[in-house]
């Protein structure tokens, strides 16, 4: 195959892109203004969405006409950490090794960042008769934070109404149409310290905490045991587990406090709401048990962020048909990771996600994207310019 002749030029974006490290959470004004500044070079008007204490930027933009049934092309512009990772090379630095590019973000998701910019001259002289839209976030990595704000401030800032959104997560350049929704909750349990010799009188917030674990556990496996899956994802059902747990101060001291995160993926056919209503009611079941030895004994559980939404676009709908045709595979894929997608469609957009890299090398050392990947993409985006032209 030729290479794509934006292939140096996305290559290139995409190493200056890297050299910001934007951790989800972290200001992210270098990156934006980045974008920004190169938008203003191309003669492209911009709006930033800047967020309450004015050290974050989302940013949006059209290209093309304002005319109603464009398409939106969505990134996210911060990676997850680093640190404690084995890498053999400068995450920050893009470093190519034979075919492949390697860099913190490189897939996840700086690598369609850069294919949409480096389209930009392309899509400004094809004439398009229906725009395209990029729409660029912050702390995707922490919890869509983002999402909806930047899909609100197009729905609103336009006269015109953008039809679709494609959201350049890394699905190998396959077309996918559903992916699961993910809420993460804090549950915090407080108690009362004692000697350890005083168990049976106490409470240990510790061992509570053991006790919804083992909760979250026996629920997934009732959700397994009564058929609820769907066969498009791996795992096919709904899945809870705790990722970090806190609590004690010694071996001989009962532990009156003890956190522990958790977080819950959701397939699209299940209600978030009314498994965390029964967590809930279990919590309460273990507080009036040992509030009978502990009277203050209380568990409290508060959401990180608010519910990413689940995404189940349906095969049959104007987006998937209008898509399918500027993939090399056309079968449907899902995937078990959330993003803005959910989120774009709760705006009023249909969505899909579509982007370069594999899943695969998100979120661990030595993340890199193939050069053949990048290509994918950037013929992705000229069929797109066709389509629109």
């Amino acid at each position: 195959m030729p290479e794509h002749p934006l292939l140096s030029d996305s290559i290139h974006l995409l190493e200056q892109l890297i050299a910001h490290p934007i951790l989800g959470g972290q200001s992210n004004l270098s990156i934006a203004h980045f974008i920004g500044n190169f938008l203003e070079q191309a003669g492209i008007d911009f709006q930033y969405v800047t967020n309450e204490t004015g050290d974050k930027k989302a940013i949006h933009c059209r290209i093309g006409p304002a005319e109603d049934g464009g398409v939106i092309l969505s990134g996210h512009t911060d990676v997850v950490p680093t640190e404690g990772q084995d890498w053999h090379t400068d995450p920050f630095q893009l470093t190519a090794k034979g075919n492949r590019l390697y860099g913190r973000g490189a897939t996840d998701m700086k690598g369609f960042i850069a294919c949409c910019l480096a389209a930009l001259p392309k899509m400004k002289a094809a004439k398009l008769k229906k725009p395209i839209y990029f729409a660029f976030s912050y702390d995707e990595e922490i919890g869509c934070l983002s999402g909806p704000i930047v899909a609100r401030a197009i729905r609103d800032h336009y006269p015109e109404k953008p039809a679709f959104a494609i959201i350049g997560e890394p699905t190998s350049m396959r077309l996918a149409n559903a992916e699961k929704g993910m809420g993460v909750f804090e549950t915090t349990i407080y108690s009362r310290a004692g000697h350890s010799s005083q168990i049976r009188s106490g409470a240990s917030a510790i061992q509570e905490a053991a006790k919804l674990i083992l909760w979250l556990e026996g629920k997934m496996e009732a959700i397994v045991k009564a058929g609820q899956k769907d066969d498009r994802f791996s795992p096919p059902h709904s899945t809870m587990q705790a990722g970090i747990c806190r609590g004690g101060l010694a071996p001989n001291i009962i532990s009156d406090q003890c956190h522990i995160q958790w977080d819950l993926r959701i397939i699209p056919s299940d209600d978030w709401q009314l498994i965390l209503e029964e967590f809930l009611q279990f919590c309460q079941e273990r507080e009036r048990i040992c509030q009978a030895k502990v009277p203050e004994f209380r568990i409290e559980t508060i959401p990180q962020y608010p519910f990413v939404p689940a995404l189940d676009t349906s095969p049959a709908s104007e987006i998937v048909q209008f898509t399918k045709s500027m993939v090399i595979d056309p079968e449907l894929a899902t995937v078990a990771f959330a993003s803005e997608a959910g989120q774009f469609a709760e705006a009023g957009f249909e969505a899909v996600l579509c982007g370069p890299g594999h899943v695969s090398e998100c979120h661990i050392a030595n993340e890199f994207i193939e050069k053949e990947q990048l290509q994918e993409c950037l013929n992705f985006i000229d069929r797109l310019i066709e389509q629109l032209g």
